[in-house]
């Protein structure tokens, strides 16, 4: 029940205060949605980006075991999103969105302070979950911008389209100044650290003024599918998953509660840049939030129970 109550107290609540600024700023001010997404997508993403990769440092072993499960899983999680958008007939800019609302994941500002306060004794519970967040902001920057740009072009577009998105070179730098074991001066590295850390507010923000004047009148097909992928069915494919490929301890609870979290705003910045459904990933982002504050607990629970 603690557990659950900080969760609530830590990491919902402050979410939703940004949210809230975010609906409020836009009813009293009439903000610019496509300029802040612009801004977000092309300046602050890749910021976050690079400093979370270029900050890593965990051991080959690890890095291993979770990478192959997270390959695996998401691998799992990417088909069936797919099954799920054909067998509902969605078109294809829903389809995008929905395969994104239930794949992508907010394993960054969400996921880490719940590993922070589910691990406080065990920092290999918190390295797992850093290696999560690059792994799904790989995944953003792939297949989420993919499926985002896909959805109105085709072939050679969509390659066109995703080479000049910045995160690309933003990770790739990364990369490589990691591997090559460079260091960034402060002069540089201060207005890098900035920008990421601007990212959070400016990102809730930006969801807030979405759904500032949005009105769910019913909960539709796609949102309870798009609900149920992110909470329900992500930890149960996760669960099947570790047993299948025999992971314990730390490891297994870190993964399978890294597989709860709600849908990354992520999913509602990339509809809204691009116009696909953004009121529909705008609710989903929303609904698997407040949602989850609930489900996460649960899962928290189990992991106990169960590794």
């Amino acid at each position: 029940m603690e557990i659950f109550y900080q969760i609530l107290l830590n990491i919902i609540f402050p979410l939703f205060v940004l949210i809230g600024a975010g609906a409020g700023l836009h009813r009293l001010l009439k903000l610019d949605l496509s300029t802040l997404s612009t801004i977000t997508v092309n300046f602050l993403l890749p910021a976050v980006c690079f400093v979370n990769i270029y900050e890593s440092n965990m051991s080959g072993k690890l890095v291993g075991q979770t990478l192959l499960f997270l390959l695996l899983f998401n691998l799992l999680l990417i088909f069936i999103s797919m099954l799920l958008a054909k067998a509902n007939g969605f078109d294809r800019r829903l389809s995008a969105t929905f395969k994104n609302s239930l794949v992508l994941s907010n394993s960054g500002n969400y996921g880490l302070p719940v590993s922070e306060l589910v691990f406080s004794a065990n920092p290999a519970g918190m390295s797992i979950q850093i290696i999560v967040s690059i792994f799904q902001n790989l995944l953003t920057f792939t297949y989420g911008f993919y499926n985002s740009v896909s959805a109105q072009s085709s072939g050679m577009a969509i390659v066109k389209k995703i080479m000049k998105l910045p995160v690309i070179y933003a990770l790739l730098l990364a990369v490589l100044l990691r591997w090559l074991h460079i260091d960034i001066p402060d002069f540089l590295w201060k207005p890098i650290e900035n920008t990421s850390n601007a990212f959070l507010a400016i990102a809730l923000v930006t969801l807030g003024a979405q759904v500032a004047y949005l009105k769910i009148t019913r909960i539709s097909r796609p949102i309870v599918w798009a609900v149920l992928g992110r909470l329900v069915i992500s930890p149960a494919i996760a669960l099947s998953l570790i047993f299948l490929l025999g992971l314990s301890d730390t490891t297994a609870q870190a993964l399978f509660i890294a597989s709860s979290f709600p849908t990354s705003r992520n999913s509602a910045l990339l509809a809204l840049e691009y116009d696909n459904y953004p009121e529909f990933a705008s609710q989903t982002v929303l609904l698997t939030t407040i949602l989850s504050s609930f489900t996460v607990a649960i899962v928290v629970y189990l992991s106990k129970i169960l590794f």
